[in-house]
């Protein structure tokens, strides 16, 4: 939406959606929580985020000028992580020496503190590394060479690395090692002391969606996907659906700015050409299933193991991240208890503690993907369309908001003109009209929906 916002100070701009709301992985939910209180049983309604849920000051500096900007406040969140291995009934919890320690048999483990030993080494030799110049080493090469034990990577690294992405823990070892490295050394989370404070937004996400949407001067079109994209040079073909009649319609845009998912952008695409396909096509996309829940029983045994992200290795390998992720604790909602959103479970959840099941899609990023990144400029702006999406950097809302950015310079804008009143239409020129398109933001995370401007 950031990029129709600023397109809207110029334009005139419609935004399509194929969800019912607008926002992406900016997803707020409404739900009623069992609760009692002074001995007596209940139901507590909470707004809680569900897919985008953090940010800090230090790595997220746009992202927080537009919040600034749009006048949402943000207020600070609990961030700790938890691993639970079902196979060897490990369990810790690393903010404090308590959680570290919440398996009091790891005291006496010499393999823990092997990969304790391992977790020192590690940040010292990967920040030494982030400023070498970049050969191509993948991840798994760099713990090969540094010697970087097994206990290391199966129950710290890679558990870090795959509930930050939300990708297979076992394919965490073909990652570019720059691109995890450099990540993890930005986000302080290659030392212990000095790290950034992490954030949620008060209110939610939907505020700041609210925000950007409210002083729209034009057409929002939600429940509408876009079927096709053609550019013959001269303007750009747009053909949308309307979900609840079922009527197909055509448009002629100026321009238009896909803001969907790469590989929805090239499905969406009608006359690629092989430049458009060599770049869009090295994103691929792994599907995560998403449950919300209070069924505590996911947590680690120990209660002083649990965390505000709580990693699960399963008994059996398996090809699918699975985390719980405390709500409660990461966006401050002042429940007596945890509210559970777990990742592609591999235990069973009570079904009568399910509240409800969202399925998003997520990047899965490689030496392929980080070379597409470095030919955005081959492709942006060109043939009246332009593309904007956190695929661009490292999957994440600062990275959403950089591309948006990106897209909108060719046109004079910067995230300065957020501040500008959108045009209203005796201001605009009627030929003038551009288009984005962005990712359907419903439970399924995997629609088409396009800004006109």
């Amino acid at each position: 939406m950031l990029i129709a916002r600023l397109l809207a100070t110029k334009f005139a701009v419609d935004v399509f959606e194929a969800g019912d709301h607008i926002g992406g992985h900016a997803h707020s939910v409404d739900v009623d929580i069992p609760h009692q209180a002074s001995g007596r049983s209940g139901v507590q309604g909470v707004s809680a985020d569900v897919a985008f849920m953090v940010l800090n000051r230090r790595t997220y500096p746009n992202f927080c000028k537009v919040l600034s900007i749009l006048g949402v406040d943000t207020q600070e969140s609990d961030m700790s992580l938890s691993v639970r291995c079902f196979r060897s009934g490990l369990e810790y919890q690393g903010s404090s020496l308590n959680g570290v320690f919440a398996q009091r048999r790891n005291l006496i483990r010499a393999a823990f503190y092997r990969m304790l030993r391992d977790i020192v080494r590690f940040n010292s030799l990967a920040r030494e590394f982030c400023e070498s110049p970049d050969g191509g080493l993948s991840l798994g090469g760099f713990l090969d060479n540094a010697n970087l034990g097994r206990e290391f990577r199966e129950q710290y690294l890679y558990p870090m690395s795959a509930a930050i992405w939300s990708t297979d823990p076992a394919g965490m070892a073909a990652f570019p090692a720059k691109f995890i490295l450099g990540f993890l050394r930005n986000h302080g989370l290659l030392q212990i002391n000095d790290r950034p404070q992490w954030l949620t937004i008060a209110g939610r996400s939907r505020r700041y969606v609210a925000a950007l949407t409210s002083q729209m001067d034009g057409q929002i079109f939600v429940r509408t996907p876009i079927i096709g994209v053609s550019a013959d040079g001269n303007q750009v073909q747009v053909t949308s659906r309307d979900l609840a009649s079922g009527n197909q319609v055509v448009s002629n845009y100026d321009h238009v700015v896909f803001a969907t998912h790469a590989d929805q952008t090239l499905n969406l695409l009608k006359d690629s050409s092989p430049l458009e396909k060599a770049v869009l096509g090295g994103f691929p996309y792994q599907p995560n299933e998403a449950v919300l829940h209070t069924d505590m029983s996911v947590l680690p045994v120990r209660k002083r193991a649990w965390a505000s992200w709580n990693y699960h290795i399963p008994e059996q390998t398996s090809d699918r991240v699975s985390v719980t992720y405390d709500l409660n604790r990461l966006q401050s909602l002042g429940l007596s208890h945890p509210l559970c959103l777990t990742l592609n479970p591999n235990c069973s959840i009570d079904s009568t503690k399910v509240i409800r099941r969202f399925e998003f899609q997520h990047p899965v990023f490689s030496a392929e993907s980080i070379r597409s990144q470095q030919r955005f400029a081959e492709i942006n702006h060109q043939r009246g369309i332009s593309y904007c999406g956190a695929y661009w950097g490292y999957g994440f809302h600062e990275d959403g908001v950089n591309s948006a950015l990106a897209a909108a310079k060719p046109f004079g804008l910067d995230l300065q003109d957020l501040r500008r009143p959108v045009l209203q239409s005796s201001g605009r020129a009627p030929s003038a009209r551009l288009q984005t398109i962005a990712s359907g933001s419903s439970a399924s995370d995997s629609g088409a929906s396009s800004v006109t401007a």
